[in-house]
């Protein structure tokens, strides 16, 4: 019975169709989401330390950024490439800052078509990746020891800066002698925010970058002989208040979680 059932099928090739759809492949042109974003339409006339800086700034809001890479040949003038850690803070980067208006220029990103170290050969620091790995796990047990040391002096290395602690502006004791025992009232809400805990090597335009996102945003005040702090100035106490909202507690460096509060006038 079993033998007449197989006779009657009409094709004898066991396979109905000869040529069988193959596999959905990607659009020849459809870079597949990954770890590293390529930038370009950049400001070429921004100086390349700036130009890193600025950018680790402004995306590493999205998650741990493993390193910036920018070149100085005339080939890669005006672009950028940022590898994070994860593709989910890749993917969304490229969603929110595409367009967003980066030193004067619309940034324009989308997936890199490389692997970074690929990238990293072109510009000859390339690394294994085993070696980095190494070389990671050193710095990171440096960090960590550095950290132990600054608790065991009874230091917070949330706050270590350049020059050792930096703990907030309010939470310094005030050596005025009597007044010390009177804690001083915050600031009520205006239109000028007060930035502490910086990292050194700040720069108003890496702040502009960060602050510019909302709205109302005038300007940025930095003050030389004092690194570390900084002054935001938006067009009403709302919009000042949705920034510091927004921004209070990022980090531009592993290290330096900004303190923000509205500056006394």
């Amino acid at each position: 019975m079993e033998e007449a059932n197989q006779n009657t099928n009409p094709n004898p090739n066991p396979n109905p169709n000869p040529n069988p759809t193959p596999s959905p492949t990607p659009n020849p042109g459809e870079v597949p989401p990954n770890v590293t974003i390529y930038i370009n339409n950049l400001n070429e006339k921004i100086k390349l330390e700036e130009l890193k800086k600025s950018l680790h700034a402004v995306f590493s809001q999205f998650g741990k950024i493993l390193e910036v890479l920018a070149f100085k040949t005339l080939k890669h003038k005006g672009q950028a490439w940022v590898v994070f850690e994860e593709v989910s803070s890749a993917s969304n980067a490229l969603r929110q800052m595409q367009g967003f208006p980066f030193y004067d220029k619309p940034m324009r990103i989308q997936y890199a078509k490389t692997k970074s170290d690929v990238v990293a050969k072109a510009d000859g620091t390339f690394v294994p990746r085993e070696k980095r790995k190494r070389q990671d796990d050193k710095g990171r047990k440096k960090k960590d020891q550095q950290d132990a040391n600054q608790t065991g002096m009874g230091l917070n290395p949330a706050y270590a800066g350049a020059y050792g602690a930096a703990p907030p502006f309010s939470q310094m004791p005030y050596m005025g002698g009597a007044k010390a025992a009177v804690p001083e009232a915050p600031a009520p809400p205006n239109s000028i925010l007060f930035v502490q805990n910086l990292p050194h090597q700040s720069t108003p335009m890496m702040l502009q970058m960060l602050f510019c996102q909302y709205p109302g945003f005038k300007e940025v005040r930095m003050v030389e002989a004092k690194p570390g702090i900084a002054f935001i100035e938006y067009g009403d106490e709302m919009q000042s208040t949705v920034a510091m909202q927004a921004l209070q507690g990022f980090k531009i460096t592993a290290d330096n979680p900004m303190l923000i509060t509205y500056a006394k006038k």
